[in-house]
């Protein structure tokens, strides 16, 4: 089901456990635009039999926010204008040329580009796979991008991330709320998850020039904006506290600055950032 956050504005929420990520319906007056196609073809049918039942104006666009399998593979289903930057266009040629018959996707997890889990996932929910082929995007942006679907105008933007390196997020002005996908969390290089640190900064830099009182995320579904400042602060107070590839160095230097330990949440940033060291001096 469908969750309102405005008169103008729906999501369906993320499903962990079947890897669906927080899929966005922006309405203006004249048309809507579509943050996200979902992991499959069965993600993007239930997302668009929740739109059927509102009455909205068409859909005419279509947002990826990034080249990661679970927020793409159900944009065949979408007649829409497809929108990624041009980073997100070249990372989709390589998934362009996939083809997802069982033999196949067999092939890809052994090459380590998709996971046994995922390979799981796609297989369950993309019927008619021997088939499959993902269509092209149509509209190719570099930087910045404005829609205006009808007296709602929609910001889009490819900015620096520590998730990946063609974040696209999409802020609505007049609602205060921004579209984050994937760009604010960590990733995983060599199995190790990691925050890239050198790009923390400008990362939060170049989300906070919105004004914003909502934010979609695309694996909690939505945080106001006091949780996205203490999301931020404990990010930054972790990262400050690490200066080698030592957890043990990072979790004093974090006591000393802060007069406390690090809480869970914290813990876990400081480990993060440790694991980049790490992966930078390798």
């Amino acid at each position: 089901m469908l969750n309102k956050l405005s008169d103008t504005i729906y999501y369906l929420p993320n499903q962990n456990d079947n890897e669906r990520p927080t899929l966005g319906l922006v309405c203006g007056d004249q048309c809507s635009l579509i943050i996200d196609a979902g992991n499959s073809t069965q993600h993007a049918k239930d997302f668009l039999l929740e739109i059927d039942k509102l009455n909205v104006p068409p859909i005419k666009y279509l947002v990826i926010t990034h080249a990661h399998w679970d927020h793409f593979l159900g944009m065949n289903e979408f007649e829409a204008t497809v929108i990624v930057n041009s980073r997100t266009n070249e990372l989709l040629k390589e998934w362009q040329s996939y083809r997802f018959d069982d033999n196949s996707l067999q092939k890809y997890v052994k090459a380590n580009k998709i996971s046994a889990r995922d390979m799981e996932i796609i297989q369950a929910n993309i019927p008619k796979r021997d088939s499959f082929k993902l269509n092209s995007p149509d509209l190719i942006f570099e930087n910045t991008l404005t829609i205006d679907l009808g007296n709602k105008v929609c910001l889009i933007e490819k900015i620096r991330s520590t998730h990946t390196d063609d974040s696209t997020i999409i802020y609505i002005p007049d609602e205060e709320v921004v579209f984050l996908g994937d760009s604010a969390y960590c990733t995983t290089t060599n199995d190790l998850f990691h925050f890239k640190q050198s790009l923390l900064l400008s990362m939060i830099q170049d989300i906070k020039k919105y004004k914003a009182e909502w934010f979609l995320l695309g694996h909690e579904s939505i945080c106001d904006s006091n949780e996205m400042n203490i999301y931020w602060e404990e990010l930054t107070t972790a990262s400050r506290a690490v200066k080698s590839t030592s957890l043990e160095n990072a979790i004093k230097c974090f006591k000393v600055e802060n007069k406390r330990g690090p809480n869970d949440n914290e813990l876990f940033f400081l480990k993060a950032f440790v694991n980049d060291r790490i992966i930078q001096s390798q």
